[in-house]
């Protein structure tokens, strides 16, 4: 895991990472606002992720997708983002189609 590159989604508009928070569809509130940081192991993988799940406009998605960079980082640094970031653990992304994330929650 260490040695591997990953590819995050960043805003162009604020610089927060793409998260999820698996509970949001229950009645209940998120147990954390930070959730969990999503990561593709592919750089196309985070491009067909933002395609196949942006909210869909009159024109396609394109005004959606332009409002998020790629961004790769290597294993070895993902512990120090998590840190400053207080995410709750990792959502590596298996299948941006339908999609299929596993959640590794750090202790």
């Amino acid at each position: 895991m260490f040695s591997q590159v990953y590819y995050l989604l960043r805003s162009r508009l604020d610089g927060s990472y793409l998260v999820a928070h698996p509970d949001s569809n229950s009645n209940h509130p998120p147990v954390s606002d930070v959730g969990y940081l999503l990561m593709f192991r592919e750089h196309f993988d985070a491009l067909a992720y933002l395609n196949q799940h942006g909210p869909k406009v009159s024109s396609g998605n394109a005004d959606f997708t332009s409002r998020f960079a790629v961004e790769s980082i290597p294993g070895s640094q993902l512990k120090p983002l998590i840190d400053r970031w207080g995410f709750q653990g990792l959502g590596i992304v298996a299948d941006p189609i339908l999609p299929t994330v596993d959640f590794l929650t750090l202790s």
